[in-house]
């Protein structure tokens, strides 16, 4: 499975980004795709993640901090993963990672970054303030 994360850019904080994570290879006992951010100087954290399998799928979880700014959201068709970032704010800006996983896991931990096998290469948001 290889995944592509594109969509980043710079943008006035309010502003809003769309990212894109392309799927491609053997993708069909995928459970979920997320997306983590990594801000300078901090570890990376959890945004948000969306259940992709094709029984039950379509189940979403959001970081406190981007309720209500962040969508993410799935084309089949695609296979593509979205995150539409609305009212964006300074502390937003990070490089933003999608990853893929096979497990099934509670939506408590859906965030253990350790669940993920497959990354992608990162894009960087950058909002000014």
């Amino acid at each position: 499975v290889q995944l592509q994360a594109s969509g980043g850019g710079l943008v006035q904080a309010g502003g809003s980004l769309r990212l894109s994570c392309a799927v491609s290879g053997f993708s069909f006992d995928l459970y979920a795709i997320g997306w983590f951010r990594q801000a300078p100087g901090k570890e990376r954290e959890g945004v948000s993640v969306i259940t992709v399998s094709v029984i039950g799928g379509g189940s979403t979880v959001y970081a406190d901090s981007v309720k209500g700014r962040f969508t993410i959201s799935r084309d089949d068709a695609k296979n593509t993963v979205y995150l539409q970032m609305n009212s964006l704010k300074p502390e937003d800006t990070a490089v933003y990672y999608c990853a893929a996983t096979s497990l099934r896991a509670h939506s408590q931990v859906i965030f253990t970054q350790s669940l993920y096998r497959y990354w992608g290469q990162g894009t960087q948001v950058t909002v000014s303030s």
